[in-house]
């Protein structure tokens, strides 16, 4: 019995050392609430505003989605017509929703500052929105690819390393309990 009762408690810590690194979460890791995030850069994207309407336009890649609200209320721009140009070039618009158009260009829009014009008809309104669309050159592709820093690895090492200190000082104990010293004096 006195074997079970001391190996029970290196067995116990052999199971806390080996659990804790488990325990301690790195960067990302946490599983907690994460913080919103992009995948990448944001779209380019402008608004042109007047006291009666708001144009917002979103581009992505050749495809520019464009989204007409009333300024006061937010509330989408019931059958509008909706005529744009970029940089001095007209871009032929389709309504896709209530309030909502597409378009497509001709090719992607090369970095740098576009002027935006957009002439809105809506029923007896009409109106002109001037904006600018910024398109920024991308630096570089970001990877989401996870990479381990060293203080992961050496958490982990610290972790191996003390377990193999425990299992040996259990594997000793064992051999010590199972060969009794015989001898003695005569």
């Amino acid at each position: 019995m006195r074997t079970t009762n001391t190996l029970a408690p290196l067995g116990w810590a052999a199971w806390i050392a080996l659990a804790a690194p488990l325990a301690w979460a790195g960067d990302g890791h946490d599983h907690g609430e994460a913080p919103a995030s992009s995948a990448g850069p944001a779209a380019p994207r402008f608004a042109a505003t007047s006291e009666t309407f708001e144009l917002v336009g979103v581009v992505n890649g050749k495809q520019l989605t464009l989204y007409l609200d009333r300024y006061a209320d937010g509330s989408p721009v019931k059958d509008a017509k909706l005529e744009l140009e970029l940089g001095g070039v007209k871009v032929p618009v389709e309504p896709h929703a209530e309030g909502e158009f597409e378009a497509t260009l001709a090719q992607e829009l090369k970095p740098g500052v576009v002027s935006v014009a957009a002439t809105v008809i809506a029923g007896e309104e009409t109106d002109l929105l001037a904006g600018e669309l910024d398109v920024h050159e991308e630096a570089h592709a970001e990877t989401t690819a996870h990479t381990h820093g060293w203080k992961e690895y050496a958490l982990w090492a610290g972790a191996a390393g003390g377990a193999l200190l425990l299992l040996a000082a259990l594997l000793r104990r064992m051999r010590a309990s199972r060969n009794p010293r015989f001898g003695g004096a005569a």
